[in-house]
C-alpha cells in the first residue's frame, strides 16, 4: 500500500538549520502546483564574525530538501534564527 504524498505548502517559509560550525539556509525560490524548487545556502560561522562565510549555493527539489532538512536534524542540527 503506497502512502499518499505530503501535501504542498501554499505559502512556503523559508527555513534555517545549524550544528553551530555550519548553516543551512532553505529558501523556496520557485514555486507552484507543478514545480517545487528551492535554494539551498550553506555557510560556515567563523569565531568573532558576526555573520557566517558563505561556502555553496545550489537550486533542489522540494522532495531533495526534505530529504536533506530530515537528514541534518537527524544529525543533531538545530532550528536557528536567519543568520544573514
Amino acid at each position: 500500500m503506497s502512502r499518499p504524498s505530503p501535501r504542498v505548502s501554499l505559502t512556503p517559509q523559508e527555513g534555517w538549520l545549524s550544528d553551530d560550525r555550519q548553516v543551512l539556509r532553505f529558501r523556496p525560490t520557485r514555486w507552484d502546483r507543478h514545480i517545487q524548487r528551492l535554494e539551498i545556502t550553506s555557510g560556515e560561522l567563523l569565531p568573532g564574525e558576526p555573520v557566517p562565510l558563505l561556502k555553496n549555493r545550489r537550486e533542489i527539489s522540494q522532495d531533495e530538501a526534505l530529504k536533506l532538512w530530515t537528514a541534518r536534524r537527524q544529525e543533531g542540527w538545530r532550528p536557528t534564527q536567519p543568520q544573514w
